[in-house]
Parts: C-alpha cells; sequence; structure tokens
C-alpha cells in the first residue's frame, strides 16, 4: 500500500490521491514520518489509561476536582498535540527535515517530562502548577517551566521553518498550518500569564465552582479558557483550512489564503475576547 511505503522525508499531504484507510494504517504512516513524536504520544497512553482506571477508587480532590482528572486532560491533550503536530511537520519539505527532527525530540521530551510531573503530583494528591508549598514541589514545578519554556522556543522554530520552507499541501492549508501554530504560541503566551500570577483564576484563589470535568471557575475569571482555545488553533485552523481546499478545490490559491486568514483573525478575536473576560474577573459561564 502507497501510505504505507513513506519514508521521513514524505509527506501525509502528498498522498491525497491514496490516504491512510483506518486508524492503524495512520499510525504506522505517522510513525513513519515522525518517530519522536509518535513515541512521545504513545508515552501518555499508558499514563491515560493508569489515571482512568484510578479515578472511581480516590476520592481525593484538587482544586475541587478529583485527583486524576487534571492526569486525564493533560495526558489526551499531549497525545492531540504530538500527534497532531507529528503530522504537520511532517509536510515541511526535505530540506527542513533535518530541523524537524531536532524539533520533535526536544518536544516530545519536554511533554513527557511534564506528563510525568503531573502525574506525580496527581498520586501526592497535591497540584503540579503554580505550587510551592515544600521545596520538592517547587522542584517539580520549576523542571516543568524548564522544560515547557524549550517546547516553546522549538515551536517557535518550527514556526520560522513553516514560514521559510512552503510545506506541502493547498494554499489554505499551508497557512492554516502556520498561522494554527502562530495562534499556538500566543495561547502558550496566555500560559505565560497564568505563571505571572501564579495561578489561572481571577478575582479568587484558584479552586471553587467550576464547570464539570474542566473545572474552568463559574464565579470568577479563568486563563484557562483562552488557553485552551489558543492551545488547539494547532488542529482547528489547518483542519479548517484542508476542508476549504477540500470542498472549495476551484477557489483561487489568493481565495484560499484571504479565506483561511479571515477565518483566522476570528479566532484569533474569540481567544482575546475570552482572555479580556478572565482578566476582567468575568467567567465564561456564570452559573450560580
Amino acid at each position: 500500500m502507497k501510505t504505507l511505503e513513506l519514508s521521513l522525508a514524505q509527506s501525509p499531504a502528498s498522498i491525497e490521491a491514496d490516504p491512510p484507510s483506518g486508524l492503524r494504517s495512520w499510525l504506522l504512516v505517522l510513525h513513519r514520518c515522525n518517530p519522536a513524536l509518535s513515541w512521545g504520544g504513545w508515552v501518555h497512553v499508558p499514563l491515560l489509561l493508569a489515571a482512568l482506571l484510578l479515578l472511581p477508587f480516590d476520592d481525593r480532590t484538587v482544586t475541587g476536582l478529583n485527583v486524576w482528572i487534571k492526569p486525564i486532560k493533560f495526558a489526551l491533550a499531549g497525545i492531540v498535540f504530538l500527534w497532531s503536530l507529528a503530522w504537520l511537520l511532517a509536510d515541511l519539505p526535505g530540506a527542513a527535515q533535518r530541523a524537524v527532527r531536532w524539533i520533535s525530540r526536544g518536544v516530545a521530551l519536554s511533554m513527557v517530562v511534564e506528563i510525568v510531573c503531573i502525574f506525580i503530583q496527581a498520586a501526592r494528591g497535591t497540584t503540579s502548577h503554580f505550587n510551592l508549598g515544600s521545596a520538592f514541589d517547587g522542584m517539580i514545578f520549576g523542571v516543568m517551566g524548564i522544560f515547557i519554556t524549550l517546547s516553546t522556543g522549538l515551536l517557535l522554530w518550527a514556526l520560522v521553518l513553516m514560514l521559510r520552507y512552503r510545506p506541502f499541501g493547498p494554499a489554505a492549508y499551508v497557512w492554516g498550518m502556520r498561522l494554527g501554530l502562530l495562534l499556538f504560541l500566543v495561547g502558550s503566551a496566555v500560559g505565560s500569564s497564568m505563571v505571572s500570577r501564579m495561578g489561572h483564576t481571577v478575582g479568587a484563589p484558584d479552586g471553587g465552582p467550576g464547570l464539570p470535568v474542566l473545572g474552568w471557575s463559574t464565579r470568577y475569571g479563568d486563563l484557562r479558557a483562552a488557553h485552551f482555545l489558543g492551545l488547539h488553533a494547532l488542529q482547528v485552523l489547518p483542519l479548517a483550512g484542508w476542508l476549504l481546499a477540500r470542498w472549495r478545490p476551484n477557489l483561487t490559491r489568493s481565495a484560499q489564503t484571504l479565506a483561511i486568514f479571515l477565518f483566522a483573525l476570528l479566532y484569533a478575536g474569540a481567544v482575546g475576547l475570552l482572555y479580556w473576560r478572565a482578566v476582567s474577573g468575568l467567567p465564561l459561564l456564570a452559573l450560580r
């Protein structure tokens, strides 16, 4: 099958005429394109399963939620992030793939370190982020900060590569990749805002009434909503570009580019609105 004969230099976008048929084929292609990010995602899988198994048997809570909810959320997010990034970076041409390998190894390592730290703190029954309660807690938070900073720097390098080397694919998809990664970095900056405040809730300590599972405050501002939306631009914008090119194949490159820029502008506006509401002390949904 053509899709299973991809080398590291080949791109998923170059096989649109013969896409992977089924999850197993997709994962095989993904692993051949970027083994570092593929393995990074797989490391999250057993941790996700362990947290799901422990959830019903542990009634401890952290900031109002079961202690294993956060590891579950971050493990799922890590899998989606690492595997989608692997797919997107594979669309860069061969001239960029040496740099891609370095970026991929660093990002994969950073995400594995983060999820392990989160899992350790969950097992201890305490918070992983913004926790300086003891020397050990401070060390965990510091290690996470170092590796997230490393990952952010590497993703900035990836954005430079995407602008320097045109990825494979139609114009809407290409600009969806570029703008999606740019907005991902904006979402990362919202995370830095949380660190500067040493918390994600604006107007009250972290914890208290929140949305089910997500935990976002329903009484005060919560920066996590803008952070979440910004980070997931990495998946939403390339997908929107791909769908646009697939559903409207007769659009010119200029029209595709304009359409995805307008969509990205609306998306960025939504991130900005959520951030403004949070810093103004307003919840995403006010529930009493």
